[in-house]
């Protein structure tokens, strides 16, 4: 045998099937013949890479043969398997969502999302018995809708993505001489890990175990667990690898891997794995290696030029800094990289203007992370500290259905605000705008108010301070790629520890979307949020405005618009005209939105429904009460007159479809589209 083919052999792809014992040893992929298919690909070198960086994608590597899984009296086979990943994220503080091993009836994954979805499931089989997948997560991400412990763990996951049994991210030490020791670890790091997957058939036993590369394998399992795979697993199975990306970019790589059917997995050798690609995808310059000496003149030339143009930078990207700042570091932007992100804030990258600042695509340099960096004002002497302390909190947040703050950056006189770049913009476009109107069909809009509504639950009793987000409204809505609803700007929003008083003493927010208390009381709560959810969700409903001028130049609320043609049996003709053709709307989906838009909308904030109750009227998971229409109260826009909105509400401009925010009434500092 020629000595290529026999190290090819040897070290890449060794498959042993003897009787009933199958085994296959990947030291590295290069030259493997494995299934890949999206953004998984093998490097030359032999690293399986599932996610090159690209925002949205999903990656499997499989092994192509079908693998026999089941005994002839019906229970899975015992089976064990090892492999060594690395995660290589964007910041050393955040990732994007992670990796899992699978055994799955199919090898083909078109059906699935990225996302939380991780390329295995999507929104409407996740959690179905008829998908006979099983999974280890590798989860680097928390999701609430999936009851995830944190975003540093390992789960065990059947046909859906809610894990079994979870734990954080460790291993147990046996070397210390004083018992085990369980010493944490950061799946983020970038540095190579090995796990280890064994079930045993007749005990119904599955272990999952965790540690450092060429760390020997840990006595005790991070993972034990009495899981019977007879309902989960099918006879007929593939195994293999997926992870997938949201709005982060990262990059999940696997190193070697091997896998055994009745007897342990054999060991891999780790003098032939390859070295996972560099962070950041950078690779060393040796240009300047090969330059050759220049005269003294060129060179004492240069220098003062380059002085001269450094201290040019300096003051072309002076930025505003204090020592108070340091604690923020990681979310902190460089001024440069945002300026050239944004190619100077040309105008061709604008994305929007609204009465409190201009907001541009932008592109990261070293990451090309695709962002929205919105310049707003701010006077440092004004409690600018709290302010940045509070963004930088925010920025923590991780739900599917809010725009993620990424960080800021001050310069000078103003704040600039860096977030993730959603490519559809805001809601309101699209509500507004007869040629892009056909695109936001019912099932889009009814997805759209779900989504809202998850955020918004996130906010108000997901995280660890409520969080209020006081301008819910259409152009706060941004559309993904996918054309999911994200819940943004959160400029207006402000933290306090559950179950105290909002710290909140001035009105903010937009004419229209404003609950009444708020004149009296200032303070922004959890219900002054579901009273501008509602508004907003008779808005996506009616495609009409919050309030409108009449024929006789009134101001018109949509509010009491809406309770009229309940009352007067016309519920159904409050849905937007665009969607009353045959088919183009599901009539009980549409009643109940309209219902709930006015059950939120209710001047009493005690007769308002929490966010919670909002999810569940929405999923179908408590049954919405019907009220009858003298229950609500007609005098809604005289009880806002009552209460001092009336100089605002006679204000209100009216607006066409093409107007930008900052003619939609905005009574705030901060607040606009973006």
């Amino acid at each position: 045998m020629p000595p290529l083919l026999l190290l090819l052999f040897v070290s890449l792809n060794l498959v042993r099937s003897s009787g009933d014992v199958i085994d296959f040893v990947f030291n590295g992929f290069a030259g493997a013949n494995l299934t890949v298919d999206d953004s998984a690909m093998v490097t030359p070198d032999g690293v399986l890479v599932l996610t090159n960086g690209t925002h949205l994608m999903k990656g499997h590597g499989v092994y192509p043969a079908p693998l026999h899984l089941r005994s002839p009296s019906g229970g899975v086979l015992s089976f064990s398997t090892t492999f060594v990943f690395a995660i290589l994220s964007e910041y050393a503080d955040l990732s994007a969502y992670g990796l899992a091993f699978f055994v799955s009836p199919s090898k083909s994954f078109a059906d699935t999302l990225p996302s939380q979805f991780m390329g295995l499931f999507n929104t409407s089989d996740v959690g179905n018995a008829t998908n006979h997948i099983f999974a280890v997560e590798i989860d680097t991400l928390l999701n609430v809708e999936f009851g995830d412990i944190d975003s540093n763990h390992i789960g065990i996951d059947t046909n859906g993505l809610t894990s079994i049994v979870a734990a954080s991210a460790a291993y147990y030490d046996d070397g210390g001489g004083g018992g085990e020791v369980l010493r944490n670890l950061s799946l983020i790091s970038g540095k190579s890990m090995q796990v280890w997957v064994d079930y045993d058939g007749t005990s119904t036993e599955l272990n999952v175990t965790l540690a450092p590369l060429r760390v020997p394998k840990p006595k005790k399992p991070l993972l034990t667990h009495a899981v019977d795979l007879a309902p989960v697993i099918t006879d007929t199975s593939y195994v293999g690898f997926a992870a997938s990306l949201g709005s982060m970019s990262s990059r999940h790589c696997v190193l070697g891997w091997s896998f055994s059917l009745n007897g342990s997995a054999p060991p891999l050798d780790y003098s032939k794995l390859p070295k996972p690609p560099v962070a950041g995808g950078g690779h060393r310059n040796t240009v300047l290696d090969a330059v050759l000496p220049i005269g003294v003149v060129a060179f004492v030339l240069a220098v003062a030029t380059g002085a001269f143009v450094f201290g040019w930078r300096r003051v072309k990207y002076a930025e505003l800094r204090e020592e108070w700042e340091d604690e923020f570091g990681p979310r902190r932007f460089s001024y440069k990289d945002l300026y050239r992100a944004t190619g100077g804030f040309a105008d061709r990258h604008l994305l929007g203007a609204g009465g409190f600042g201009r907001v541009y695509k932008g592109v990261l340099p070293a990451s090309k992370l695709e962002v929205a960096v919105k310049r707003v004002s701010h006077d440092s002497r004004q409690g600018i500290k709290e302010f940045v302390a509070e963004i930088t909190s925010i920025g923590r947040l991780q739900h599917r259905n809010l725009v993620r703050l990424l960080g800021y950056c001050r310069r000078r006189g103003e704040l600039l605000l860096v977030y993730e770049y959603m490519p559809n913009g805001s809601l309101d476009k699209f509500l507004y705008d007869r040629e892009r109107k056909a695109a936001l069909d019912w099932g889009k809009r009814f997805r759209v108010v779900k989504d809202v509504a998850l955020g918004l639950l996130y906010l108000h009793n997901n995280w660890e301070q409520v969080i209020v987000h006081r301008d819910v409204k259409a152009s706060n809505v941004l559309l993904d790629g996918a054309m999911a609803g994200h819940l943004g700007d959160f400029g207006l929003a402000r933290l306090h520890d559950h179950g105290a008083n909002p710290r909140t003493t001035r009105v903010v927010g937009t004419i229209g979307y404003l609950a009444p208390e708020l004149a009296r009381t200032s303070k922004a709560t959890p219900l002054t949020d579901v009273f501008a959810f509602g508004v907003f969700l008779l808005e996506i409903t009616c495609g009409r405005r919050p309030i409108e001028v009449d024929a006789r130049g009134e101001c018109a609320m949509l509010v009491d618009w809406v309770l009229r043609r309940w009352s007067e049996g016309k519920l159904g003709d409050c849905v937007d005209s665009a969607l009353q053709g045959e088919g183009e709307h599901d009539a009980g989906e549409a009643s109940l939105a309209l219902k709930l838009g006015l059950l939120c909308t209710q001047p009493s904030p005690g007769a308002r429904p929490s966010m919670l109750q909002v999810v569940q009227y929405l999923d179908g998971s408590l049954p919405l009460p019907d009220p009858s229409a003298t229950s609500l109260d007609f005098g809604t826009m005289a009880s806002m007159q009552n209460d001092g909105f009336d100089s605002y509400a006679m204000s209100y401009p009216t607006t066409t479809s093409g107007a930008s925010d900052a003619s939609h009434g905005t009574v705030s500092d901060l607040s606009g589209g973006r």
